[in-house]
């Protein structure tokens, strides 16, 4: 292991991402294999490499910042972090927490990513206003130095810099998902695209939490601060997405549209604290998930199945009849409101799942 150790540790390394994701693919395969044969005679041993996977993968823990460079007075990029941090139409979006990056390449990237948690248009009017502050210090653009994705599109996200501040921006890649052991021969598969995204999003975005009611039901859990959290939550993602493959192998209606809730549920349950707005890039991304469910619902219904699907939205008070174990919270959107709905409302043959959603609390 201690080779395999030292090549994830290097930085910018193609091939220290692409064993990052071999790797999950192993963790995932071997967790969906020891559900399905609990008494097979390597069971033990199993469980002992998983968790040698679970400590290899765990991220580094932070290093000291020493004071020497880059200090937060000295950012190049110091007129963007004050302007970013007071301004009143974005905290009504990203709540009322301060950038915490120490250095110019990590205030550009933790800023473009909090720009992919509010509406587009807002986006798109800050995200040109960083680039105008950056140029004004000597940084440009920069859309060839770009972190890879793995996802069943390529999509530049955000660009780099290049110049007086040196950082990469982010991008999702076909190519690297079509390198994952999982789909090398599968392109266009859409949950798939959602687990690897997911598990290389995490590891580098310290502000994501999950709300998946199987892994902890009472509140949302940062996945930066709970590391056994994140192991869950990307093991029930996983556990899912095989549900959903095996369901599209046997081609049985039903099947497959339950197994699309119970992932819809788990690609809906990776949220910030507040929820990213419904029309941001990450509101988009994963509403995407909900238009295969409406698809695989209308298969369904002409199978002869009577169903029904309902996306939980608008004012709690008047959905809270068709939900379960919701979470409130005191920040964002508009009191009284659902801010997103975790799992929808199912209705199939007359049996009925009632949903779940995010709402913010009527007191103001």
């Amino acid at each position: 292991m201690q080779h395999l150790h030292q090549l994830l540790e290097i930085k910018n390394s193609e091939l220290a991402h692409l064993l990052r994701l071999s790797l999950y693919g192993l963790e995932a395969t071997l967790n969906q294999a020891r559900t399905e044969f609990p008494l097979d005679a390597g069971a033990k041993v199993c469980d002992d490499l998983l968790q040698e996977l679970h400590s290899l993968l765990q991220p580094a823990p932070p290093q000291q910042n020493t004071g020497w460079e880059d200090a937060p007075d000295d950012l190049k990029l110091s007129r963007l972090r004050e302007a970013f941090d007071s301004d009143l139409e974005l905290s009504y979006y990203l709540g009322n927490s301060q950038l915490q990056s120490q250095t110019d390449s990590d205030l550009w990237n933790e800023i473009q990513r909090k720009l992919l948690r509010i509406p587009e248009d807002l986006a798109a009017s800050w995200r040109q206003h960083t680039l105008d502050l950056a140029q004004e210090v000597g940084a440009i653009a920069d859309n060839s130095n770009l972190f890879q994705l793995p996802f069943i599109r390529d999509e530049i996200i955000y660009p780099g810099l290049s110049g007086t501040i040196q950082t990469q921006g982010l991008s999702l890649s076909q190519q690297v998902l079509l390198n994952s052991q999982i789909t090398q021969d599968n392109a266009s598969d859409l949950p798939a695209g959602f687990l690897y995204l997911y598990m290389n999003f995490i590891e580098i975005d310290p502000d994501l939490h999950h709300a998946l009611k199987s892994v902890f039901s009472f509140d949302l859990i940062s996945l930066d601060s709970k590391p056994e959290q994140r192991n869950q939550y990307i093991d029930a993602l996983s556990d899912r997405f095989q549900r959903t493959q095996k369901a599209e192998e046997n081609a049985a209606p039903l099947s497959i549209l339950r197994a699309w809730i119970d992932m819809d549920e788990a690609i809906h349950s990776l949220v910030f604290l507040p929820p990213a707005e419904r029309y941001s890039w990450w509101g988009k991304l994963q509403h995407e998930s909900r238009r295969i469910l409406k698809k695989v619902t209308n298969q369904a219904i002409n199978a002869g199945n009577e169903v029904r699907i309902r996306q939980l939205s608008g004012l709690y008070a008047d959905i809270c009849a068709l939900s379960k174990d919701d979470l409130q919270l005191d920040c964002g959107g508009i009191p009284g409101e659902v801010l997103t709905c975790l799992r929808v409302y199912a209705r199939i043959n007359q049996e009925e799942s009632p949903g779940r959603v995010i709402f913010r609390s009527s007191r103001k």
